[in-house]
């Protein structure tokens, strides 16, 4: 009666709804978005061989050869705080559980369901003076790399009316009379320790590339890893093919990115994002990548010279390279005498030229205006020899129109309107001058 007693206790305590639930952050920010983890800023010369570290052991690809074996709850049990912890019981998310002590069988119980409702709490059927002390409850989840414990301390009392829970700000107290059942509450529902088919889901990981100037969110995609093996590679033609990484990536955990060889152009912020959905990890680191100049070759030092005549056969370095950066210096050679007679003669002959020219200019002028002058004397020598007969010029005073000689029949008040319009319609006949006479009237006087 006392055994069946006892089990009904048990299922109504794995029932009930008041549980503490343990918190963890890479479970915790399983929804979230990518949290930066490191920001560093690297410097490779051109030409060389730059590598971008990015490494995560929790990305490591894996297996379950081990019939999911892979997550496992332990319960130990510490008698003071300096006495070593012992191992109580454990059970594998594959159901088999296992008692340590053979005292203690029968007596500590795990549900076997704890892999699927996340109750992972531990039942003491009856409770003896050599139970108390400080139990932990430990979660380890060897595909994720998550480890996560919960301290509960059991004291053992006689007095019925001190059993009861507290808390005493850093862990849960549980009082239970002896002889009596005790629950060690341990409760984590996160579907990373509940949900068994969801560990085959795929990892991903993939780099972005950020030109100067450019906000994080128009970024450039660079590449595409997932754990089934595919990749996908975009980012600009003159980048796409110097960058990679390495083939087992996700067999190392190792997601390192390589330009190789380096140049001005592929300055900018790179970022790893390590995305695992099913462990809840979602991580970005940045790189701020800086190109600089390649380092200029050392030459060799010339060898001390040995009894004044013994010397290296390397040249001495050049002092005119600076940092890879050749110097142009000017040299002026002094030129010979006939270089300097041939330059004058340049300038004697151009300046002979000109005056040739000014004077071929200034006879043409000359000859010009000479030949004006004769023109005109000739003209007025011949105006003042012959006589104009003006004779022979007729100047009429007006046009002469015609009008119709038909006689106008219209009635005037007085003659003289009358005399006006025959003269209107019959004008005076042209008058004759003769200008030659005229021109010696005005002579005479």
């Amino acid at each position: 009666m006392e055994l069946q007693s006892g089990v009904l206790l048990w299922k109504l305590l794995l029932l009930q709804s008041s549980a503490i639930i343990l918190s963890s952050g890479p479970s915790g920010s399983m929804t979230g978005g990518s949290s930066v983890v490191s920001e560093s800023a690297v410097s490779w010369a051109a030409g060389a061989r730059a590598v971008l570290l990015c490494q995560s052991p929790r990305m490591v690809w894996t297996q379950d050869r081990l019939h999911d074996r892979q997550r496992v709850v332990h319960w130990d049990l510490s008698g003071g705080p300096a006495g070593p912890a012992r191992r109580l019981v454990d059970m594998y998310s594959a159901g088999e559980q296992r008692v340590y002590e053979p005292r203690d069988r029968d007596r500590l119980l795990l549900s076997p369901s704890a892999f699927h409702d996340g109750n992972f709490s531990l039942l003491i059927r009856a409770v003896e003076e050599t139970d108390e002390g400080l139990y932990t409850c430990n979660l380890h989840h060897h595909y994720c790399h998550l480890y996560e414990n919960l301290p509960i301390r059991l004291e053992v009392t006689d007095n019925p009316h001190a059993v009861g829970a507290h808390w005493d700000g850093e862990k849960e107290v549980l009082v239970v009379e002896r002889g009596a059942p005790a629950l060690l509450t341990c409760v984590n529902r996160a579907h990373v320790w509940t949900d068994r088919h969801l560990e085959e889901a795929q990892q991903v990981v993939h780099w972005d590339r950020q030109p100067p100037g450019v906000p994080h969110d128009r970024a450039d995609r660079l590449l595409d890893l997932y754990a089934s093996g595919e990749r996908r590679a975009y980012g600009p033609p003159f980048l796409r093919d110097r960058v990679a990484v390495e083939a087992d990536a996700f067999a190392r955990g190792d997601f390192s990115l390589r330009i190789d060889p380096l140049e001005p152009a592929d300055e900018g912020t790179y970022s790893c994002h390590l995305h695992h959905h099913y462990c809840g990890l979602h991580e970005r680191r940045v790189f701020h990548l800086k190109v600089t100049e390649p380092a200029a070759p050392e030459l060799p030092q010339r060898d001390s010279p040995v009894n004044g005549s013994i010397h290296s056969s390397a040249p001495a370095p050049d002092p005119t390279l600076v940092r890879g950066r050749s110097s142009v210096i000017n040299v002026i050679v002094p030129e010979g005498r006939a270089h300097f007679f041939q330059q004058l003669g340049y300038v004697l002959a151009t300046l002979l030229l000109f005056i040739l020219l000014l004077i071929t200019v200034i006879l043409a002028t000359r000859q010009r205006r000479c030949g004006g002058y004769e023109y005109s004397d000739k003209r007025s020598r011949k105006s003042k020899g012959k006589d104009v007969n003006m004779a022979e010029f007729a100047m009429a005073t007006g046009d002469q129109a015609f009008y119709r000689s038909e006689d106008i029949q219209l009635d005037y008040k007085n003659n003289i309107l009358k005399e006006r319009a025959e003269l209107a319609h019959c004008p005076l006949p042209a008058k004759h001058i003769d200008l030659d006479k005229e021109f010696r009237k005005e002579y005479c006087k």
